[in-house]
């Protein structure tokens, strides 16, 4: 251990901004930990059934406020995409290669999950398996594919969205709520913000790294956020969950609200005031290993944490009983105990998932280090000869 801690560290630049990768380790983990937690599927006569904790214990909605964490995700992401394609523009490299550079990474996990799970549901099908309970799994298996989706056309559009204001598509949402809610709008306009409300921590990351302002603005994000969002859900309507929760006549994520919108502008200024300590943090070889080890397969442990879940859930069958915090229905304390329990469990599941499907991942980015190897050999061949 203490040998690949001493391998990551001789091989990180120096330059590197190690405060980015760590939150961009926590909001995966973070969505990972939160669909744990509030994704339950229950055995019901034969088949399972997707259901929800918050469902039927909507107390413990702000609980999922800890567990949200896309804004940051897409914050992070605005200020790399913006970072890498002033460094693409430097080099000479065309927006075409760096865009083919950049989606690669993105899409190649991808083929994977769909091929995998292609020949599951077919299984299962054949094998005489209920219509409810495939359609049940292949919607969790397939679910996050929805926000890289999303992330590539952001990842796309990287050159114009740098040069705008958070203010425009954060003006968007509200006027799509406000026709919605408001005025009784057709509930389709809600389908915009999936491209304005992300866009709005998306565009607030480029402009971190063009204008790099001060503290203070962490602080106004901070309270002006946390602030607007409670409001929206006391006395506007917005349900008090930032996920979405089976049998709720609105939801705050699908498609994402205004409320989830301030809610996401409060994540992004705590993240921002964060940045110095976790730069700080990060100084310890021992720390930084564990974040960078996530970082390299952030990918596989996004698409692969459901199938993880699945596993263990379809393994448990095995037992010819519901199984506490696994089969039953997520209404109690017990339920939570349980679940607690069986983290450990899926965190085994979805090892084993990264050990057969990370190479989808690295593959590309070996190919693209060798080939940068290989580019400053030539480069220092040509120095000496000359």
């Amino acid at each position: 251990m203490r040998e690949l801690v001493r391998r990551i560290e001789a091989a990180t630049p120096p330059h590197r901004d190690r405060s980015l990768d760590a939150l961009r380790a926590f909001a995966i983990l973070g969505v990972v930990l939160g669909h744990w937690l509030v994704t339950a599927l229950v055995l019901d006569s034969g088949s399972l059934r997707g259901s929800s904790p918050l469902q039927h214990m909507p107390h413990l909605a702000p609980v999922s406020w800890t567990f949200q964490t896309l804004a940051v995700f897409f914050l992070v992401g605005g200020m790399v995409g913006a970072e890498s394609h002033a460094a693409a523009r430097a080099r000479g490299d065309g927006y075409g290669k760096w865009l083919g550079a950049r989606l690669c990474r993105l899409f190649k996990p991808v083929a994977a999950v769909l091929a995998l799970w292609t020949v599951a549901a077919a299984a299962m099908l054949a094998s005489g398996a209920e219509l409810e309970t495939a359609r049940a799994l292949v919607k969790l298996a397939v679910s996050p594919l929805w926000f890289l989706l999303v992330f590539a056309v952001l990842t796309a559009a990287t050159p114009l969205v740098a040069r705008i204001s958070p203010l425009w598509p954060l003006a968007v949402v509200l006027h799509v709520d406000l026709v919605r809610f408001g005025f009784g709008g057709p509930q389709w306009l809600g389908w915009i913000n999936v491209a304005a409300g992300w866009l709005v921590p998306y565009t607030l990351g480029a402009l971190w790294v063009r204008n790099k302002p001060g503290r203070h603005t962490g602080w106004v994000l901070l309270a002006l956020g946390a602030a607007a969002a409670v409001a929206l859900v006391l006395w506007c309507g917005y349900p008090a969950s930032m996920v979405g929760v089976p049998g709720e006549r609105i939801s705050n994520l699908n498609p994402p609200t205004l409320a989830a919108v301030a809610f996401g502008l409060a994540q992004c200024g705590l993240a921002l005031l964060l940045r110095g300590p976790l730069g700080r943090a990060m100084r310890r070889p021992a720390a930084w290993a564990a974040v960078a080890l996530v970082n390299l397969s952030a990918m596989t442990v996004f698409l692969w944490h459901q199938t993880a879940l699945m596993a263990v859930t379809a393994t448990g069958l095995l037992a010819g009983t519901a199984l506490p915090g696994l089969h039953t229905v997520p209404d109690g304390l017990g339920w939570v105990l349980a679940r607690l329990a069986w983290l450990p469990v899926f965190a085994l599941a979805l090892a084993v998932c990264w050990a057969a499907f990370h190479t989808y991942e690295q593959g590309g980015r070996r190919k693209t280090r060798g080939a940068s190897r290989l580019v400053r050999a030539r480069e220092r061949k040509h120095a000496t000869h000359a």
